[in-house]
């Protein structure tokens, strides 16, 4: 079953998000990995002059944090809280707001979880190692969902490039 997120175009379908999830998988994660991705991100955040706080953690410790011109401390809160998500569902903070939105409800109002600790919003990306599965997430906040989530799957694709 193919089901958008949205009519709007650039946002993607479950299906893409999925297909981001299988495909975006690292052959290791280790504490330069995280510094090199890290990195990346900010540069691609300052191509694009994105106001964006980004947060990456393995194993519940954080390895990478940066904070960007214009982020605010609410965007570390964010980053937290979708961070939360893909811990607990170990999927994009986006496609979990999508699957909810696709059964014509809200993550708010149907998860039974608290929107103060968990945000099914765009900006966090589970860190899936090959033969490990999921060991940490790599979250951006401070731009509409859609591009928090773009710019993390663009970071990723860019790295695992390389």
């Amino acid at each position: 079953m193919t089901t958008t997120s949205s009519d709007a175009p650039g946002v993607p379908t479950i299906d893409e998000l999925e297909e981001q999830e299988r495909r975006l998988v690292l052959p290791r994660f280790t504490y330069d990995d995280a510094w090199a991705l890290g990195g990346l991100l900010v540069e691609l955040a300052r191509e694009r002059h994105a106001p964006v706080a980004i947060d990456i953690t393995r194993n519940g410790q954080q390895l990478f944090h940066a904070a960007l011109p214009g982020s605010t401390p609410d965007n570390d809160a964010w980053t937290a809280r979708k961070r939360r998500v893909v811990e607990r569902y170990g999927c994009s903070s986006y496609l979990v707001g999508s699957r909810f939105r696709a059964k014509g409800t809200t993550f708010e109002a149907s998860s039974r979880l608290d929107p103060d600790t968990y945000a099914a919003h765009g900006g966090a990306f589970p860190l899936a190692v090959e033969g490990a599965g999921v060991v940490g997430t790599v979250a951006v906040s401070g731009l509409p969902q859609v591009e928090d989530h773009a710019l993390v799957v663009a970071a990723l694709e860019r790295f695992i490039a390389t």
